[in-house]
């Protein structure tokens, strides 16, 4: 695959694949914890927020979908400036 560092997909986690999808094979595992989450509202996955204000991003595919790795990684300079805010 061009551009390999784009996709890793762990098919020996128990928790393969943690959410619904049709095609297994193109489930990209690299950000298996998405660095988004903190975004909030501005993340721009499919989530909603249960009623004790919890992000639920049990139906975003965003972070395992191929070609969302330069979505993500444009949206890095938005959470370096959360991390600045809240290292004060």
């Amino acid at each position: 695959m061009d551009n390999s560092y784009k996709f890793f997909s762990n098919r020996d986690c128990k928790y393969f694949p943690c959410h619904k999808t049709s095609r297994p094979e193109d489930f990209n595992c690299l950000f298996c914890y998405c660095p988004l989450y903190t975004l909030g509202d501005k993340c721009g996955g499919n989530f909603k927020y249960r009623e004790n204000g919890i992000k639920d991003c049990t139906d975003c595919s965003l972070p395992h979908k191929v070609e969302s790795y330069e979505y993500i990684i444009g949206k890095f300079s938005q959470l370096a400036e959360l991390a600045k805010k809240s290292a004060y």
